[in-house]
């Protein structure tokens, strides 16, 4: 992520250029009515009665084009510029139309969704919206071959207009969580107008959608978002956005409590949330909460000895000890997790608890034992975490700590950091075996926290998991009867019978552990006495358009 702040050399030339600035500053003063967005550098006053509401964030965003964005700090901004099909409401994991008008229409062998759309819509540069739009825009998502683009060319065959406002989809095999999907937000219409297809034919630096707000300036530490006044929908209930990125997180902090942005949000250390909930309870300003959707796992290689023995994978699972972890390392700011699928989603099942429990060194030192281990014969691991994650590092030096102290030396544990990029390319490659990773999820339903962990499109019980997903996640795990149960769940329309087979996925996974959950993440949003309408969606964006003071 880029970092955009004045070095000492530029500062001592300040003085210099003071003239040249201030005809600069006059330019732009001069150009901020513009309806086309500017790009500077520079920052954002705070809102001074004029309804608008100045947003904190450490988050630089890489793009604004919806069909190459794919980290939190550029989907948030295109969610708020945006519509899609479906969304979701605040603190509710279930999909409701947006620019569609219902739910899709399923063909009985769950290959086509036909969907009714929303009439009276318009981009922001005036072009109507409609059903060759919305067919242009998700065409042109998978054809651009943006970083997210295989969501959609994985499982969409085709995309076209039946009707002025009546979109058909047809789907390479049946996908039960396919409206999720469309609630992702690079999958929101842009102007045919402004936009076009073809491979990597990006726009980063623009944004032309139907949502509330325009983007009117895009600057290298600051952005601006005024009201869109022909949105279709409910209007904004304050004047427009101003977004400020600081340089770190210790900036976020400051400029919080000074006074100097209204609402801040992503990314704070836990020690100044800690500090900034303390100061909220004594009323200095609010502090709201939010269960998130981010999920913290250790994998285990099941290709690397002696993980390819289950009692070593279950004997790990028995002693880790997820309430002290949270403690210590999270500082309560997380919650345990006994299942890959987190309890924010209703077929979540907490089978790690009632399997393992926590820190249950006896269960763990009886597996061990019986898979032939003991402390002349200790099991001996390394686990892996990347160097950009302060988080991740206390966790890992906690799970060694705990095992020395408690498991009379059967269980040891060796703790490696690496460079973000080396970590990650050497995941997928059985580089390590074991690993702290978290799971940002691209749409909220139950397969995303499965299909992605636990589906193989190429391997054996011999060799593990070739090629698929636990290949890319790092575990090799391999199970032909887990890979039945994904394409059952993925087939099935009824909620109930889906929720059912999520048991046994859940249930298998507790038994052969692949992964050990650790925790879920909260999301914490602070904002200023007198501000109101602050609220998370179940994916982390910041919710801008009800924010008033």
């Amino acid at each position: 992520m880029t970092r955009f702040s004045l070095s000492a050399r530029q500062w001592s030339r300040i003085t210099k250029f003071f003239c040249l600035i201030c005809f600069c500053l006059l330019l732009v003063a001069s150009c901020s009515r513009s309806q086309q967005a500017t790009t500077t550098s520079g920052a954002v006053n705070a809102s001074t009665g004029d309804g608008r509401i100045t947003i904190g964030t450490t988050l630089n965003p890489r793009t604004l084009d919806p069909a190459d964005a794919y980290e939190l700090q550029s989907l948030g901004l295109v969610y708020n510029m945006s519509d899609r099909l479906y969304t979701y409401e605040p603190g509710s994991t279930e999909v409701k139309p947006q620019l569609a008008t219902a739910l899709p229409k399923v063909s009985q062998d769950g290959l086509t969704y036909t969907i009714p759309l929303r009439q009276g819509v318009v981009f922001h540069d005036g072009t109507p919206f409609d059903a060759k739009a919305m067919a242009f825009s998700l065409e042109r998502f998978i054809k651009n071959g943006g970083k997210p683009s295989f969501l959609l060319a994985d499982v969409v065959a085709l995309v076209k207009a039946t009707s002025d406002y009546e979109l058909t989809i047809q789907l390479k095999k049946p996908f039960a969580a396919f409206s999720s999907l469309l609630a992702f937000s690079g999958t929101c219409p842009v102007s045919p107008k402004a936009y076009e297809i073809g491979a990597e034919k990006f726009k980063p630096n623009i944004f032309i959608g139907t949502g509330p707000y325009k983007l009117a300036r895009y600057g290298t530490d600051s952005l601006q978002f005024d009201v869109f006044d022909k949105y279709w929908g409910e209007k904004p209930a304050n004047g427009g956005i101003n977004l400020q990125i600081l340089s770190s997180p210790a900036n976020l902090y400051n400029s919080f409590r000074t006074g100097a942005v209204d609402v801040a949000y992503l990314s704070l250390e836990p020690d100044q949330i800690r500090s900034l909930e303390a100061s909220a309870k004594k009323g200095d300003w609010q502090a709201i909460t939010a269960q998130g959707s981010v999920v913290s796992y250790l994998v285990l290689n099941r290709n690397q000895k002696p993980l390819d023995k289950p009692e070593v994978r279950q004997a790990v699972a028995s002693m880790i000890n997820r309430p002290l972890m949270n403690q210590r390392v999270l500082l309560g700011q997380a919650s345990p997790l006994y299942s890959m699928v987190p309890k924010t989603l209703e077929v979540s099942q907490p089978l790690f608890k009632d399997k393992y429990g926590d820190g249950n060194v006896d269960k763990a030192k009886q597996l061990l034992t019986s898979a032939g281990f003991s402390k002349e014969k200790p099991v001996k691991l390394q686990v892996w975490y990347p160097s950009s994650s302060p988080i991740r590092s206390l966790a890992a030096q906690l799970i060694k700590a705990y095992a020395d102290k408690y498991m009379d030396g059967m269980l040891q544990f060796e703790v490696n950091v690496v460079d973000g990029a080396t970590f990650y390319r050497g995941i997928a490659k059985s580089f390590y075996p074991t690993a702290l990773l978290d799971w940002y999820p691209d749409f909220i339903d139950a397969d995303n926290y499965i299909q992605p962990f636990l589906g193989c499109d190429k391997g054996s019980n011999a060799k593990g998991c070739e090629k698929g997903g636990s290949q890319t996640q790092g575990s090799f795990y391999y199970s032909e009867t887990m890979n039945n149960l994904i394409t059952e769940q993925r087939q099935e329309q009824n909620p109930q019978a889906r929720k059912k087979i999520f048991a046994d996925i859940q249930a298998q996974i507790a038994t052969d552990v692949p992964y050990v959950p650790l925790w879920q993440n909260k999301d914490y949003v602070f904002a200023r006495k007198g501000v109101s309408g602050v609220q998370l969606d179940p994916t982390q964006n910041l919710v801008y358009k009800g924010i008033k003071k």
